[in-house]
């Protein structure tokens, strides 16, 4: 599925996206698609690597395991360390 052409997306905010991924306020009792847009967002705004180390990792897990997809654009995260993308 491609989260990026879903309503929820286009109305994100760090905050939201946040609260949805982890699940507390206004994202508790989110549905998984709506989490999984969530993530989408944070790892296309690249806000996700700088946050703390579990967000990260989650997102790497999501990533590696095809979920969700790459961003469009090379990312760098809080350490300067490239995030590998969809663009070479």
């Amino acid at each position: 599925m491609d989260y990026r052409k879903t309503k929820l997306y286009k109305k994100l905010t760090s905050y939201l996206a946040c609260a949805i991924a982890e699940g507390f306020c206004e994202g508790e009792g989110a549905s998984e698609e709506n989490q999984l847009t969530a993530w989408q967002w944070l790892v296309d705004s690249g806000q996700v690597w700088g946050f703390q180390g579990w967000f990260g990792r989650t997102a790497n897990d999501l990533l590696e395991q095809g979920i969700i997809d790459k961003p469009g654009k090379a990312q760098k995260d809080y350490w300067g360390n490239t995030i590998p993308s969809t663009i070479k």
